[in-house]
């Protein structure tokens, strides 16, 4: 399972409650990168959480160790992109997935998720761990 890999949320959060299958395919992996849209999800779930204080801090510390990938103009081209298929096809899926999508595609990278909706978008390369 080497490649570089793009992780999404769900992916993060089984990754946090320490998912032996995640931590498994992340020793495989060849790089790991992180869409800023997902460290965002992340801090909203903390936010609204009943332990505001300890999940702020986890996503702080997992920010701070990891590559975190930011949007800019080409990922907005490719997100416009994305979501016009989608669109043409009938088949939308969550705003922030699209994003994340967009910065995949971006740098050519796989998703690592646990959401089959990334199968929607053509050309994009998706591992469902």
């Amino acid at each position: 399972m080497s490649g570089k890999y793009l992780l999404d949320t769900s992916v993060i959060i089984a990754l946090f409650a320490d998912d032996a299958a995640v931590k498994d395919n992340l020793a495989k992996a060849d790089e790991i990168f992180i869409p800023c849209i997902a460290v965002g999800e992340l801090y909203y779930g903390a936010w609204k959480s009943a332990r505001i204080r300890e999940n702020v801090a986890r996503i702080d510390e997992f920010a701070a160790d990891n590559v975190v990938l930011e949007c800019n103009s080409g990922t907005a081209r490719r997100y416009g992109e994305i979501k016009n298929a989608l669109r043409e096809k009938g088949r939308p899926i969550p705003e922030n997935d699209i994003w994340i999508a967009a910065i995949a595609l971006q740098h050519d990278l796989t998703v690592a998720t646990r959401d089959t909706h990334f199968g929607e978008i053509t050309d994009l390369k998706v591992a469902i761990w």
